[in-house]
């Protein structure tokens, strides 16, 4: 019996707006090398499974509120369109209203690449806008390599790079390289992470 599947629309990925200032570069190009070794039902087949949850917000545009990383990615990539299943209707709310409601339903997360929380204006109007935050590349491949584990905690590979971000230096950060992420899963693996989200450190009674 086929799974049912939401209800979805198409829409064009340069006019989605997204809902933070930052992601890992590094990610992104991660996802595009992932992208790049699939071939064309294989990249079909992930558009299909992989749509962007989204808001509809004032003069009738689209935010997104999850997959930043691959929707970037994909833009880099050329491709033009991807499928979205709109988890609101905000569309005749003014402004404040909209990012009060995003910011009560944590669909929304301002803070930059130092990870210092700005204004809602400040967030870019085009997914390729976004700016770089290392820290949360790192937080990323750390638990792709087991560091920690997917939690359904919005926004909770922030909170890991602004754990990161405390305790390794900006100049160390950039290369991303295998002494730094074993220095990273140290800290991952430490008492001092045990209030993170996916934490999977040796419990200390």
């Amino acid at each position: 019996m086929p799974r049912a599947r939401p209800q979805l629309i198409s829409a064009k990925l340069e006019k989605l707006h997204p809902t933070q200032l930052t992601v890992g570069l590094a990610e992104v190009a991660d996802k595009r090398q992932e992208w790049k070794k699939l071939k064309r039902k294989e990249r079909a087949a992930a558009l299909d499974n992989h749509w962007f949850p989204s808001v509809l917000g004032p003069e009738g545009v689209y935010y997104i509120v999850d997959h930043h990383h691959f929707g970037l990615a994909l833009i880099e990539e050329e491709v033009k369109k991807a499928s979205l299943l709109v988890l609101k209707d905000l569309s005749f709310v003014d402004t404040v209203t909209f990012w009060n409601v995003m910011n009560f339903n944590q669909w929304a997360h301002p803070y930059d690449g130092r990870g210092v929380r700005r204004t809602f204006e400040a967030i870019p109007k085009s997914i390729a806008d976004l700016q770089d935050d290392p820290y949360r590349s790192l937080a990323g491949r750390l638990r792709r390599a087991g560091g920690y584990a997917k939690d359904a905690t919005p926004y909770s590979e922030f909170l890991w790079a602004d754990f990161f971000r405390s305790r390794i230096a900006s100049d160390q950060i950039n290369d991303l390289s295998p002494k730094l992420q074993t220095k990273a899963m140290n800290l991952a693996r430490s008492q001092e992470a045990r209030y993170l989200p996916g934490w999977v450190g040796p419990i200390v009674n």
